[in-house]
């Protein structure tokens, strides 16, 4: 059996480029420990009817060198700038489910189990540094592949920060000192949720109740993932709304804004240039302060 545990993460998306910048910048710093390279395949599960994905819950199993793991996760929530949720992982001896394993997490007993089968895979080169400042650690890691539904592919290139101990705080310190490197964009979009949409079975939708700095980061987050211009608008109305915010970090929010407006697809107006991923950052950091 395996407890659950709770992840505290910041991902950020970026161009390939920019992800060779940041790991060259990363080994730079003191404090910094090069873990190496590991190849991973991770296969997701759900039903036939999605049960899984309409409970925002993931399961997979990950294959790393002659190693299974099984790994169960709820989506939790973005909590000043990072994403919280619970975790259960398990050991296993093949790629194969094991439903037992499920007893004592939030699926134990579900009528659906047996209908389990594979949905789509993530399959990436992930290399890990470890950041290590003061009291504060934190597991790096940079992950480059693609995410495969059926005939269906995706580039996947992204950029992880996971608490291990100290201040949660850290996570969004490196992440502004990365912003500063090279082009990032803090998205809410789990690897999970992009093979559902590579697999035709997930569209972002806008949230009930959202405050405005969440509701802009989803847009910007659907946007990237969908390239539909309805979340390009909602998201420049959700940055005209921040006109008046003053303060480190918001001097570029005019230029952001004319950016968006004259991109024609996300990657031109979030990632060709690094202002959108500072903004982002330092909006974190001003409502951590409030």
């Amino acid at each position: 059996m395996a407890d659950a545990t709770r992840e505290l993460e910041l991902k950020l998306t970026l161009l390939p480029n920019a992800q060779a910048a940041q790991t060259d910048w990363l080994l730079r710093q003191t404090g910094v420990k090069d873990l190496g390279e590991r190849h991973l395949v991770n296969v997701y599960f759900d039903t036939p009817t999605l049960a899984l994905n309409q409970q925002r819950i993931a399961l997979r199993v990950r294959q790393v060198g002659e190693r299974f793991i099984q790994t169960l996760k709820t989506k939790g929530a973005f909590v000043d700038g990072a994403h919280q949720r619970q975790e259960w992982e398990w050991p296993m001896t093949s790629a194969g489910l094991d439903l037992s394993l499920l007893a004592d997490t939030p699926l134990g007993g579900s009528a659906f189990l047996a209908a389990l089968e594979p949905v789509f895979e993530t399959n990436f080169t992930r290399r890990v540094l470890l950041l290590q400042e003061g009291d504060s650690i934190i597991e790096c890691a940079l992950d480059r592949g693609e995410i495969i539904a059926g005939a269906n592919r995706m580039p996947l290139c992204e950029l992880e920060l996971e608490l291990k101990a100290g201040d949660p705080g850290a996570i969004q310190a490196w992440g502004r000192r990365l912003a500063e490197q090279a082009p990032v964009l803090v998205n809410l979009i789990s690897k999970a949720e992009q093979g559902y949409f590579l697999a035709g079975h997930y569209q972002p939708r806008p949230q009930p109740a959202e405050g405005p700095l969440l509701a802009l980061f989803r847009a910007a987050s659907a946007w990237w993932l969908t390239g539909d211009a309805v979340w390009c608008e909602r998201l420049q109305a959700a940055l005209g709304s921040l006109r008046e915010r003053s303060g480190e970090g918001f001097a570029m929010l005019g230029a952001v804004i004319q950016r968006i407006a004259e991109a024609g697809e996300p990657e031109a107006g979030l990632l060709a240039t690094p202002e959108f991923g500072q903004l982002q950052l330092a909006m974190l950091a001003a409502e951590k302060s409030e």
